[in-house]
Order: structure tokens, then C-alpha cells, then sequence
């Protein structure tokens, strides 16, 4: 995600970096870098100027000039525009009993999926949602839309899958003291905005009255998303926009541009193509994440979303008492494998850069040399001798030297425990918990 971005940006940080003193000369020079990075990353030029100018007004100041560490005060300054630039974190508001959320948007964008993933994020939330399938044009987007409730455990009305207006009333009938909290329009996403299409949604929004009329863009669709989405704000009002294909090669273009344009914000992101690769927007984590610097909380609130609590408990707690086995080793791969190593790397700040299907790959072999053993070797590395590496390597279609790269790895994870246990932290993890 937007690493050609941050990739250039980090050009700019360089010029400064390790520079006890710095000069006018070199602040023109770094922000002349990110001009140009932002303009490569498909944002409008006029948002690019007012960025620049704010930019340069704080760099210029003595705030860098005279820092100790000018290019870390150069990146404070980046974020913090950066930041300003995305808005403030608006919350998604769900008024009335039921509450309304009308998804729009133009074929292509996700629009259909992103109606089933916000109804999964509010389903976990405690809320009792329910889907209207009210595109009727798009061939096989009512299916789409039965599949995805199914597969979330979500009804799903679709009426008599022909009047797109007919099915939002009978939607309306069918809500009615029903339990149901939250009702998710999916309507009628077409390959170009035209004055029918708006008509049938103004005729909508004007029945149901919606909390929440959200946008969905595509993130690799550049400065077009930006157009549609303003003359989508213009007829409609919109509440918000949800960008889908952030996992794709987005540029950056119309996360960092939308806002700015149009006034509304950004309340979703669709980070991949599972019904979880889903996450509310943080503007201060995606500043984090276009410019390199990791995003921690994400990758926590992920962990506690997707992984098995319990099982991590008792992870840590054997880790602590320096009891942990190879057979727990292979547990934590499954953990690790669950969340992906990509999505890990991307939130950790200053991540090594790394071929991720190499990483997979690794993750993948030392599972395979884990399951070729007893499970008195799991337990009890020590009695893994020169016959047993040999068949364990045969077992798993690795080699010796694999299992003696594991062997040494898990020897190095016991001497760490054992300072944990003696109560020995290493300074660079005090603080941390297990």
C-alpha cells in the first residue's frame, strides 16, 4: 500500500537526515521532493499547493531550522499536514430505529461487497443489520449480495429483484417492528453517472430518510474517483466515503485528496478481499502508514479481532515460564498465517523490506519440519540426533540444514525466556507485554 509514495518521500527525509544543521537550500530541496511525490501519487494539484505552502511555511520557521533533529522534525511536520489533509476521525452514525445506511457508488468500486462488510463490522458490534439487494441492474449483483449474507449470516430482502424502488418499500414494510436495527441499501452502481441513476437514488433517499449515505471509490481509480465522488456529494449529500482496493497498487491520489475536495469524510477502508479486510479510518494511522512509520494499533485491533484470545493467554503465560515447545511454535505459525505476514510487516514501523512470498514460504517450511517430528520431539528438541534430522528432513522435503536453522532458533527463543524468567528483560523489551 502506497509504496511508491512513501518510497519517493523517503527521498525527501534523506536530504535532511543526520544533518546537525540545515540550511534554507535544503528544506527547498526536500519539499521540491515531495511536491513532485505527491503529484506522481495522483494527487489534484491545487490540494498538492496548499499542502506544499503549509509545508514550507512550518519548515522554513525556526522549528527546523533550528532543531537537533531536523529531519525527524521534517517528518513530524509532513504527518501533521498530512493528517490535517485527511480530516478528523468521524464517527458512523446510526440515528434512528431502524437506522438507514444507503451504499452508492459506480460499478466496479466494490460497492455490493462493502455493503456486506459493513453489515459483518456492525454484526460484531452487536447491532442486528439486515441487507436490501436493490441493484437491479448490474447483472448478478442480488446474487452476489444473497451469497455474501449467507456467508455472514445476514437476510438478506430482495424482493421481486426487478423495481429497485418496489424493493426498498417492501424492505421498509418488512423492517418494521422486526428487530432489525440497521438496514443496508445496496443500490443500482452503474459504469458512468447519469441522470437516471441519481433520480432513482434521490427518489430512495427521500423514502427511507438514511442515516448514512456512503460512497464507495476505488483507491486505484485516481483523480476519476475524486470527480465521481464530488458529483455523487453534489446530487446526494453524502455522509462519507468507503475507498475499497487499498490493497491493490494505489498511489495515494484519492485517499489524501477526497476529503479536501469535497468537505466529507473518509469512514471506511477495504484493505483486501476477505470479508475482514475491512477497517474503520484513522487519520492519523493512514499518515503513519503512507509515510513508513508503521501502524501498531491496527495491527493490535487485527490481533484482537482475528485471533484466538485464550489461546494467546496461554501462549504467553508458557512463554513467561519458559515452557514453550516446538509444538507451540507450529500454533503461532497458524496465529501468524491468519493475520498475514504482509498486513504484519505494513504495520510494523521501520519493518525490514522483505520478499513477503519468500517470508510465507519460510513460515510454510518450518511448519512442514514441525509436523514431520514425534510428538516427543515437538516436546523435547534435545533427542533430535543426526538419524532423526535426517529423516525428519525427508519427511518434510527440507534439508538438515533447515531443521539445524530451526533447532537454533528455538534455542535462542529459550535463552530469551529464560531471561524473562530470571527476570533479566533486555532494555529494548522492558515496557512490553506478554
Amino acid at each position: 500500500m502506497f509504496e511508491g509514495l512513501r518510497d519517493k518521500l523517503s527521498g525527501a527525509f534523506k536530504i535532511l537526515s543526520g544533518k546537525g544543521k540545515i540550511s534554507e537550500k535544503n528544506i527547498e530541496e526536500a519539499i521540491q521532493i515531495v511536491k513532485t511525490s505527491l503529484l506522481a501519487a495522483d494527487v489534484n494539484y491545487k490540494v498538492v499547493k496548499e499542502f506544499v505552502e503549509n509545508v514550507k511555511k512550518r519548515a522554513l520557521g525556526e522549528e527546523v531550522l533550528k532543531s537537533l533533529t531536523p529531519d525527524q522534525m521534517f517528518i513530524k511536520i509532513i504527518r501533521d499536514e498530512m493528517i490535517t489533509l485527511l480530516g478528523e476521525k468521524e464517527p458512523f452514525k446510526l440515528i434512528h430505529m431502524p437506522a438507514y445506511v444507503m451504499m452508492v457508488g459506480l460499478q466496479g468500486t466494490g460497492k455490493t461487497t462493502s455493503a456486506a462488510k459493513i453489515a459483518n463490522y456492525l454484526k460484531r458490534q452487536g447491532k442486528h443489520p439486515i441487507l436490501v439487494a436493490a441493484d437491479t441492474y448490474r447483472p448478478a449483483a442480488i446474487d452476489q449480495l444473497e451469497t455474501l449474507g449467507k456467508k455472514i449470516g445476514v437476510p438478506v430482502i430482495a424482493g421481486d429483484r426487478n423495481n429497485a424502488i418496489k424493493i426498498v418499500e417492501e424492505a421498509m414494510k418488512a423492517v418494521k417492528d422486526s428487530g432489525y436495527d440497521v438496514v443496508i441499501l445496496d443500490t443500482a452502481g452503474r459504469l458512468h453517472i447519469d441522470d437516471e441513476m441519481m433520480k432513482e437514488l434521490e427518489r430512495i433517499k427521500e423514502l427511507v430518510n438514511p442515516d448514512e449515505i456512503l460512497l464507495t471509490v476505488d483507491a486505484m481509480a485516481g483523480q476519476d474517483a475524486v470527480n465521481s465522488g464530488k458529483v455523487f456529494n453534489d446530487r446526494l449529500g453524502v455522509t462519507g466515503f468507503v475507498v475499497t482496493k487499498l490493497d491493490g497498487d494505489s498511489r495515494g491520489g484519492v485517499i489524501l485528496t477526497i476529503r479536501h475536495i469535497t468537505g466529507k469524510p473518509i469512514k471506511f477502508v477495504g484493505v483486501g478481499e476477505k470479508i475482514d479486510d475491512f477497517d474503520e479510518f484513522y487519520p492519523d494511522r493512514m499518515a503513519n502508514r503512507i509515510l513508513g512509520l508503521g501502524d501498531v494499533l491496527s495491527l493490535i485491533d487485527k490481533v484482537e479481532k482475528e485471533l484466538d484470545q485464550e489461546k494467546m493467554q496461554k501462549m504467553g503465560e508458557k512463554f513467561i515460564k519458559a515452557e514453550f515447545t516446538l509444538e507451540d511454535f507450529k500454533e503461532q505459525i497458524k496465529e501468524i498465517k491468519k493475520l498475514g505476514m504482509d498486513k504484519i510487516l505494513e504495520a510494523l514501523p521501520g519493518a525490514p523490506q522483505i520478499d513477503i512470498n519468500t517470508s510465507e514460504k519460510e513460515l510454510k517450511r518450518v511448519e512442514a519440519i514441525i509436523n514431520s517430528m514425534t510428538p516427543q520431539e515437538r516436546n523435547n528438541p534435545d533427542i533430535i540426533n543426526a538419524s532423526r534430522k535426517k529423516r525428519i528432513a525427508l519427511g518434510s522435503g527440507t534439508t538438515v540444514q533447515d531443521i539445524n536453522k530451526l533447532l537454533k532458533s528455538y534455542e535462542e527463543m529459550k535463552k530469551l525466556m529464560k531471561m524473562f524468567k530470571k527476570g533479566k528483560v533486555p532494555f529494548a523489551l522492558r515496557g512490553l507485554k506478554f
